[in-house]
């Protein structure tokens, strides 16, 4: 890892530990917007860390971005970074402008679109976006459709739809918008932009899965080398030492997968790479949530202990922009369309990205 690197994880742990008390955390599971939290990541431009200076941002590299990502993750914060990065990297795509302030991103249900209507100069959207996430805090929000034929990506005001909130099991708002010709701000083409922004919104969720997941593990080494049983600490304990093993073997495959689908992404998203990184760390999700849990006993499922403040993000984050069994499956499809010449250049094209 290098100088700078560092300096990027300790600016989001200082960030975590001056705005995002388990007050702050609380506070917005139960709907209040943590404004603090969100200045501060403003005020040392995370938000626009992949935008390039001329476009207000911080410049950064793809790779350094979602380092930024993975560590906001590490510590469960309740804001909207991931799908304000996400909008910016696909407006930016698309030549457009990226408005200030948090964004998200609307996107039809799977195996759906949302229509686009009107001309290209003045589109108008319609259709529901389910489970958009921090739809009701967000001005605006980033849609992709086709339009005469042409893939389009674009901005509409998420107070232009009907709003109905609900929340995932992390407490994340989760809210449905309902777009009845609804203007859109600004759009522009973009190759494949309805299948770009769910495969980014894919690979996003994998490195924030990647980051929490490598806190479950720092849970359990902690608790386990502080809980004191029959005179020792349970660390001490073969079957909790296999625990350990097992749950830091997953992190470890979390973490190369991710890293894998990042370094093939930088320009756009590779969808074999995101397939199986979204897959697979869906998978270390769900088992290593488990082992967590199990290590902690009953302390762990209590609301005191903060271990919740990531699991529950894993078992949300594992289904969002598709789960496991639906990558596996697409997985399945690239690899029968191609052919069976061409399944092994496929992998060991991914692999050498």
């Amino acid at each position: 890892m290098s100088d700078m690197q560092e300096d990027l994880i300790k600016t989001v742990d200082r960030v975590v530990a001056d705005a995002c008390s388990k007050a702050v955390r609380d506070s917005a599971e139960n709907g209040q917007w943590p404004q603090a939290l969100w200045q501060a990541l403003e005020d040392v431009g995370l938000p626009k860390a992949l935008l390039d200076e001329t476009a207000g941002g911080v410049g950064l590299g793809f790779t350094d971005a979602m380092l930024i990502l993975r560590r906001s993750a590490y510590h469960g914060v309740p804001v909207p970074l991931a799908e304000t990065m996400l909008a910016g990297r696909s407006l930016a795509a698309a030549g457009l402008d990226v408005p200030e302030g948090p964004l998200t991103v609307a996107l039809a249900a799977p195996g759906a679109d949302l229509a686009w209507s009107g001309s290209v100069s003045a589109p108008v959207v319609s259709g529901t976006a389910p489970r958009v996430p921090w739809g009701a805090q967000c001005e605006m929000a980033v849609v992709a459709g086709e339009l005469d034929g042409r893939a389009m990506i674009g901005l509409v005001r998420c107070t232009d739809a009907n709003v109905s909130e609900q929340r995932n099991l992390a407490g994340e708002p989760r809210v449905s918008l309902q777009f009845n010709g609804a203007s859109l701000v600004a759009a522009a083409e973009l190759a494949l932009a309805p299948q770009r922004l769910h495969t980014d919104g894919a690979l996003f969720r994998t490195v924030q899965m990647a980051g929490a997941l490598e806190r479950a593990l720092q849970h359990a080494l902690d608790y386990a080398s502080e809980r004191i049983t029959f005179g020792r600490p349970i660390a001490k304990f073969q079957a909790v030492q296999h625990m350990l093993a097992v749950l830091a073997g997953q992190a470890a495959a979390a973490s190369a997968a991710a890293d894998m689908a990042v370094d093939a992404s930088v320009d756009a998203p590779d969808e074999f790479a995101v397939a199986a990184a979204k897959a697979r760390v869906g998978e270390a999700a769900g088992r290593g949530a488990e082992i967590a849990h199990q290590i902690h006993g009953a302390m762990g499922f209590t609301h005191e202990h903060s271990l919740h403040y990531v699991t529950r993000r894993l078992w949300s984050w594992r289904d969002e922009f598709g789960g496991e069994t639906w990558w596996q499956a697409r997985l399945g499809r690239m690899a029968a369309a191609a052919g069976p010449e061409s399944l092994w250049p496929m992998l060991t094209r991914t692999l050498a990205a």
